[in-house]
């Protein structure tokens, strides 16, 4: 394992333990939803991953955890965030960004691995992370009483393929394929 590879796992655990208590912290007061308690096993489950894969390195101080007063200052913005999400009834939107950032990690690091077995890991969190993913779009589009993107030719277009949004959000997932 290379230094960037190291550099890259430290920045998924940090991300997923994030997302993760912020994903507590908004299920604590949630009754009718298992979204945020889903996403927060998820979450766990990949900074389990990180941390296993830093933990095998020979090098003493790349198996280093994260510090305690990261994790005081992690809990403490997420229980803001979850309060002030909850007083404006924005639970799902406030979520839905910090489950985004940590897909697009977990993307990153199973595209620039050079393990199989990690990369596999990663695959397995992926698809979960994309279901939930969609569960929160669903969840943040009752929130808001609308959709949040604007009904357009492409959208419309997308839907009477039968593809529904899925192909507009494949087109604009990967834009380094667009060239």
């Amino acid at each position: 394992m290379i230094d960037a590879e190291v550099v890259r796992l430290r920045k998924l655990r940090s991300v997923a333990l994030r997302a993760r208590e912020l994903a507590k912290a908004l299920e604590s007061d949630s009754i009718d939803d298992c979204v945020f308690a889903e996403s927060a096993v998820i979450c766990w489950a990949i900074s389990r991953i990180a941390t296993g894969r830093l933990r095998a390195h020979p090098y003493l101080r790349y198996q280093q955890g994260p510090s305690r007063i990261r994790e005081l200052i992690d809990r403490a913005i997420a229980s803001m965030v979850a309060l002030t999400a909850r007083r404006r009834n924005r639970c799902f939107s406030v979520y839905a960004p910090e489950l985004q950032g940590v897909s697009r990690e977990v993307a990153d690091a199973r595209a620039l691995t050079w393990s199989a077995d990690l990369s596999e890991a990663l695959g397995r969190a992926q698809l979960q992370l994309g279901r939930l993913a969609k569960q929160l779009e669903g969840g943040a589009q009752h929130e808001g009483g609308t959709l949040a993107m604007p009904r357009n030719k492409t959208v419309v277009r997308a839907e009477a393929s039968g593809g529904a949004l899925e192909d507009l959000a494949t087109q604009t997932s990967w834009p380094y394929l667009a060239i």
